[in-house]
């Protein structure tokens, strides 16, 4: 127990340290409120289940071990030692305080000997964590924790912010946990005996040596670790371990529908652009974020695993989306009294968040949305500063205008005629109905620009329109009654053409689907043979009140066949599967397109490249990528994807995606490449060698 003057002077000294943390967090928080709070998808709704949600994620874990098992496990050690010690320096504070009776029957019996066994442990862990972080910051100098030489960097981070506040934080973790391990060494060497409760700190005693006087040491080890806790606290607001609070709020605050469904990540916060009264299109500046894209900042961890798995920052491009969130943050912190205070952020993100040419390499592809650890929404606050971009300034690179007037003059990003729509359907062996002539269809077959006018997806339409026949599927097309979905528009930061486009198709999609609405047993359903179509159709129509059944391809073949309204593809080639951005990571489906290659399992089988599924790598096609010049990097993204399929010995690479066959072709080199086919060709192909057997 403390001396009176030490009780005193703890007391002091916590009230002070406890108020200026106060200021802090208050700060903090009136700086994360003064981003924009137009939010389309709820997340403030629900708030006992989204806390429960966010408690279960936070100790599970489960997102952080997503990527880098071994640094993760590191992790852990300190992020369930500092839970465990939350209780730990409760107690700590309280043997300070109160006469050692009162705390005695803590001491012994089964649940004390837990709580101390706890405490050594976990105190043990946690050193070997921070030692095993500040080894691989300071010493071993890990490469996956630096940005590239074309990454916009904040003036603190150039400065060596992120070092020196990685070395704060590291040496108030050692020292902390280390003072209270020696101080309870000597504890037990003043009690005179060990505590087989407790290994270490019986350990520690045994080098100490017993003796009544070893309670000074305690004292020592008392004010060294609750000291260090209140030296932090003023601190811990402006370092990187406000994660530890941040992250939970983060996880929380979530996109969620109202019935707590996870949105996905394709889905985009729209803006009215039929408000008037609307000033801002987009993101310019820090306020003009939403909240959870300012929260964003003080959640990031600095782990720079969204970068490690940029597509676009992977091939050595400006782009890094840990960059993005890290210079958000210190910028934030640089002018948190002011902002706090109701002033406007000093200067546009492109000044020092990120730079132009970084803004237009993102393929929004969402790996950094699924790998980040602490649910950061990197994607979304890249597309905000596009809409500003090509809203309010007019300024975009000008391989777009091309794409954007083509949209908007003809419905299709190529710029050719409506009426050439249907030209896919000459010189094909079946019959293509369109609504008009096949008023009492089940499916509607969303073709898209794609498959309308592109040559190599022309092959992967006629192959699904043939697969249809033979299954008997009573299907229609919308032929020149339908448009482009506006989805390169809505990614490219063009809202107001992506809403005109949108809009369209939704009223010609609502009037063709008018059952829909009104007889459950009689909903039509939509197919599409384009990720980026489904999406738009699924996540973005929605919000225009266009809510369609819609399903890919693959999704709907799989089906047939599992039904034996087709037979299962049998191929004697070995196949690999490229997973698209648009399908897999962003709706969650990885299964069909497998089980169909799979087949009757006689075949070659599919063999997986190293990055699938969740961890897909994409093609570079996503975010109107397609539609422009790739930044300068070190290489294409569609060669180092098409490089990994090649390592697999497959001969045939299978996409699920016109874009991303398109992009995959284009990487194909001389000699055994393999070749390049959508699913629904592959299946077509084996159908075709049946017949003709």
């Amino acid at each position: 127990m403390l001396t009176l003057p030490e009780k005193l002077l703890f007391l002091v000294l916590a009230s002070v340290a406890v108020w200026y943390a106060f200021i802090g967090f208050r700060r903090v928080a009136l700086v994360v409120g003064r981003g924009s709070r137009t939010l389309y998808y709820p997340r403030w709704d629900a708030l006992p289940r989204r806390a429960g949600s966010a408690i279960a994620r936070t100790l599970g874990q489960g997102s952080v071990f997503k990527d880098r098992p071994v640094v993760s496990a590191f992790h852990a050690f300190v992020f369930y030692g500092f839970v465990f010690y939350l209780l730990v320096n409760v107690v700590d504070a309280l043997k300070g305080f109160v006469p050692p009776a009162w705390y005695a029957g803590i001491g012994f019996g089964v649940v004390g000997g837990l709580f101390r066994f706890g405490a050594d442990v976990f105190g043990v862990l946690v050193l070997v964590g921070v030692v095993f972080f500040l080894a691989r910051r300071f010493v071993v100098g890990d490469a996956r924790l630096e940005q590239g030489e074309r990454t916009a960097q904040h003036e603190a981070v150039a400065a060596g912010a992120i070092r020196r506040d990685s070395l704060i934080v590291g040496l108030f973790i050692l020292g902390h946990v280390g003072f209270r391990l020696l101080g309870e060494g000597f504890y037990v060497a003043y009690e005179g005996h060990a505590d087989p409760w407790q290994p270490v700190a019986s350990a520690l005693a045994g080098v100490i040596g017993y003796g009544p006087d070893r309670l000074l040491g305690w004292h020592v080890g008392w004010w060294g670790a609750l000291g260090l806790i209140l030296a932090f606290l003023p601190y811990f607001p402006r370092s990187k371990h406000i994660h530890l609070f941040t992250a939970p709020v983060n996880f929380a605050l979530d996109r969620r529908h109202p019935d707590g469904r996870a949105v996905p990540f394709g889905a985009l916060e729209p803006i009215d652009v039929e408000d008037e009264t609307l000033e801002q299109y987009g993101a310019s500046t820090l306020e003009h974020l939403r909240v959870p894209q300012l929260l964003d900042a003080y959640a990031c961890i600095q782990c720079n695993r969204c970068s490690n798995v940029c597509p676009a920052n992977v091939t050595g491009k400006a782009l890094s989306p840990a960059a993005l969130e890290i210079n958000k943050r210190y910028e934030l912190t640089l002018n948190a009294a002011a902002m706090a205070a109701g002033e406007p952020s000093p200067r546009p993100l492109l000044e020092f968040a990120i730079s132009p040419e970084a803004v237009w390499a993102c393929t929004t592809c969402g790996a950094c949305m699924e790998v980040c650890p602490v649910g950061c929404e990197q994607m979304i606050d890249i597309v905000d500063i596009r809409r500003d971009l090509v809203m309010m300034q007019g300024d975009f690179p000008s391989e777009l205008q091309p794409a954007f007037r083509g949209m908007e003059r003809t419905g299709n990003p190529w710029g050719l005629a409506r009426d050439k729509r249907m030209a896919w359907t000459e010189g094909l062996d079946v019959t293509v109905p369109t609504v008009d002539e096949n008023p009492d269809f089940e499916v509607l077959f969303w073709v898209g620009c794609a498959g309308s006018y592109d040559p190599a997806a022309q092959a992967t339409t006629r192959a699904m329109a043939r697969l249809l026949e033979r299954a008997g599927v009573n299907y229609a097309v919308l032929g020149k009654g339908e448009t482009c979905t506006g989805d390169p528009a809505r990614r490219a930061g063009n809202e107001y053409l992506y809403y005109q486009l949108a809009s369209e198709n939704v009223m010609v999609l609502n009037e063709t689907l008018a059952t829909h609405a009104v007889d459950q047993a009689t909903r039509k359903l939509v197919v599409t043979t384009c990720p980026h179509c489904f999406n738009a159709l699924f996540n973005d129509y929605p919000q225009l009140g266009g809510e369609y059944d819609v399903v890919h391809h693959t999704q709907f073949l799989d089906a047939l066949v599992r039904e034996g309204r087709l037979a299962p593809m049998a191929s004697e080639q070995s196949v690999t599967f490229h997973d698209p951005c648009y399908l897999g990571r962003h709706n969650g489906e990885y299964d069909a397109p497998r089980r169909l290659l799979a087949g009757d399992g006689e075949g070659a089988g599919v063999r997986e490249m190293p990055r699938a599924r969740a961890a897909s790598f994409c093609c570079g096609a996503g975010g109107a990528q397609f539609w422009k010049e790739e930044e300068e990097g070190d290489a294409r993204v569609a060669n180092v994807r098409m490089a990994e399929a090649a390592a697999t010995g497959a001969s045939v690479v299978a996409a699920g995606c016109p874009f991303c066959k398109a992009m995959l072709s284009t990487a194909v080199g001389e000699g055994d490449a393999p070749v390049v086919k959508d699913v629904a060709q592959l299946l077509d192909e084996s159908h075709q060698r049946a017949a003709g057997a």
